[in-house]
């Protein structure tokens, strides 16, 4: 067997550059895409969403982090012989608001992390 062989020369690195053959610009650009991420959902937890139903009868607000905020009935909307119909109309607001936030974080981030080519 050839002195050496398989192992690095002395003095050099080897051929796994340092970190087990993960190339420090792909850390750089996974610990630059990890804190654009934490910044994205900070400014997406601030944001509203406000959706209606019952053609505008019910308002519901809510947070990125899915606190609703607001909800506004139309005094109209109160009909004491009716109670569910507003409950499904509330529910509907309030579940659409969600949806509008869940559908934001994911363009959001969809735009963040596209065109990266992950190693799994």
């Amino acid at each position: 067997m050839a002195k050496g062989f398989g192992r690095p020369p002395m003095g050099k690195k080897g051929g796994m550059g340092g970190m087990g053959g993960i190339n420090m610009d792909m850390v750089k650009q996974a610990q630059k895409m990890q804190q654009d991420m934490e910044r994205m959902q900070s400014e997406l937890a601030e944001k509203n969403y406000t959706a209606t139903a019952g053609g505008g009868i019910v308002s519901a607000t809510v947070t990125g982090k899915h606190v609703l905020t607001t909800l506004e009935i139309d005094p109209e909307a109160v009909d004491p012989d009716d109670v569910e119909m507003l409950q499904d109309l509330v529910i509907a607001a309030v579940n659409e608001a969600n949806r509008a936030a869940d559908e934001d974080m994911n363009q959001t981030m969809g735009k963040l992390t596209s065109g990266i080519n992950l190693p799994f």
